[in-house]
């Protein structure tokens, strides 16, 4: 083994769960009451339910903006251009397209769920969702746009300017759009009939998807992917078994991963560990969109960072599993009441791969 696991503090499981899984729920706010009687808290992945507690107005609001492209310098592009909720989160590009129809270096994470990772960014460079917003708004290859120009905009429509003024004492600022926004993803949480079956309903899930579960924790893949948001709490080097990297080849600047961030050379290649709920949406895979579906992605994680051949069944069975965790949106969190609540897009289980 190349190198360890790269987690933050001490890696209790039970504690990296708690997000959203106990009384409270994400950053202090309250999750749906639920009875937890059958609950086993030895399971490494726990359940989350939906978040209760969140100021409904700002909500609305953060959705609202979310969805808007004046976000953006030429009006073109909206947060949901890349993270489209109806679609798990993501744009379903390698690459995301910025304004001007600039080409993103990196695959768009997805939205959903995000508030339960420990950091945001494949390279874990922005501390909290706050943070995180700052970087599309500004980055010149995405929405291009500046803060002074997005408040400009938004104090001009009336709409807004009321809104904001009702929610906060100053009004229209950048700090105030970064909060509605970010109040409004702390909302995108998306529990599924998998964590049903956590809970102890046995008929949630399939004999498939168990046993596929079954797989995922026997073969080590809890190692990384474990806790309330079946990862999203940890770092860890892709290739730990082999270098995916060579096999690839064409490497570029968002392969340093988390060395981008600290410039330590033990950080190369270094990324946060991706969530899995709702993955089986999510396609292309990994930080460069390289891999089109999840059968070949479950296939590069095994031998790349578990050091095992798959045989076919293995596969089909661990694909289940992950299908077990796509969860529904919240309907509220569409723009229009009669856009799906739920996705309903299946893993991508054909076609070729540029993956090792």
């Amino acid at each position: 083994m190349k190198r360890g696991i790269f987690a933050v503090g001490t890696l209790a499981l039970a504690t990296l769960a708690g997000v959203g899984v106990g009384s409270r729920g994400i950053s202090g706010v309250r999750a749906d009451s639920h009875s937890h009687m059958h609950l086993d808290r030895s399971e490494p992945l726990q359940p989350i339910f939906r978040v209760s507690g969140l100021d409904a107005e700002r909500v609305r609001l953060g959705r609202d903006l979310f969805h808007d492209p004046r976000l953006s310098v030429d009006n073109s592009i909206s947060c949901a251009s890349c993270h489209d909720l109806a679609r798990g989160g993501v744009d379903g590009m390698p690459a995301s397209i910025g304004v001007g129809g600039q080409i993103g270096p990196i695959n768009a994470p997805t939205v959903l769920n995000a508030a339960l990772n420990f950091r945001q960014f494949w390279n874990g460079r922005a501390a909290s969702l706050e943070e995180q917003i700052d970087g599309p708004i500004q980055a010149a290859g995405e929405m291009g746009s500046t803060w002074s120009d997005v408040v400009r905009k938004l104090r001009g429509v009336p709409d807004f300017h009321r809104r904001f003024d009702a929610l906060y004492r100053d009004g229209v600022s950048a700090a105030n759009v970064r909060d509605a926004i970010a109040t409004f993803e702390r909302s995108l949480v998306t529990p599924s009939r998998f964590d049903r079956y956590l809970e102890g309903d046995s008929t949630a899930t399939t004999e498939s998807e168990r046993e596929g579960y079954a797989i995922f924790k026997n073969y080590g893949c809890v190692s990384c992917h474990q806790g309330a948001n079946v990862g999203g709490n940890m770092y860890q080097v892709f290739g730990v078994m082999d270098d995916y990297f060579a096999a690839r080849g064409n490497l570029t600047a968002a392969d340093d991963g988390r060395f981008a961030v600290t410039h330590d050379d033990r950080d190369r290649r270094v990324f946060k560990v991706p969530s899995l709920r709702n993955v089986a949406l999510t396609a292309p895979y990994f930080h460069d969109g390289g891999t089109v579906n999840l059968p070949i992605a479950v296939r590069v994680m095994a031998q790349y960072q578990l050091g095992r051949t798959l045989r076919p069944r293995e596969i089909e069975l661990l694909v289940a599993f992950l299908g077990s965790l796509t969860g529904e949106v919240p309907a509220e969190a569409f723009p229009l009441h009669g856009s799906t609540a739920r996705p309903t897009a299946a893993a991508n289980v054909s076609g070729d791969s540029k993956a090792p």
